[in-house]
């Protein structure tokens, strides 16, 4: 009877425990197309061409946001938490390969220049979406990520135009070469 009832307990654990890991091993949603894909991997390692690319694809999610934003459909709360995940996760991305860049001293301005163009627009309309239960916590995400990338891209660019106004023969260099 005792092994029974521990059987029992041990076909619940694991079904249980397999209920809780089965979500997390979900497809996750790429907030890239194909065609992004592509094109990022064209671009290669050219600094300044994938921050290009990362500005455009930022734009166009946060003009996807901003039209979601204006509907009043029914579902809208859960397209635009999707739509936030997405585009903090390409914010994160767009930060990563800043850091990368800036790290290893190549030169970032030309990509910096439209992204910092770009900032305040992408802020004034994540600002404007209305909030929403449903994406209360990804439009904070969001808001943040945005911010950091702000706070990052003004600090680098200082330390670009620093850089680059000391070392004037290593203008557009894809990273700093040991002498």
């Amino acid at each position: 009877m005792q092994v029974r009832r521990w059987l029992r307990c041990a076909v619940v654990c694991l079904l249980c425990g397999t209920a809780l890991i089965a979500p997390s091993q979900k497809n996750r949603r790429e907030p890239l197309t194909e065609a992004q894909q592509d094109q990022l991997a064209e671009a290669g390692i050219v600094p300044y061409a994938r921050i290009g690319l990362y500005t455009k694809f930022v734009s166009e999610h946060v003009s996807r946001l901003e039209a979601i934003g204006k509907r009043s459909e029914s579902g809208r709360g859960q397209r635009l938490a999707e739509e936030l995940g997405d585009l903090s996760e390409l914010l994160d991305e767009l930060a990563s390969n800043l850091d990368q860049y800036g790290g290893r001293k190549a030169d970032l301005r030309k990509g910096l220049n439209s992204l910092k163009e770009a900032l305040p627009k992408w802020q004034g309309i994540l600002r404007g979406l209305p909030a929403d239960r449903a994406d209360d916590i990804e439009l904070k995400d969001a808001r943040e990520a945005l911010d950091d990338l702000a706070d990052q891209v003004k600090d680098l660019s200082g330390s670009q135009d620093k850089y680059f106004e000391e070392h004037k023969d290593r203008k557009g260099q894809d990273r700093e070469e040991p002498e």
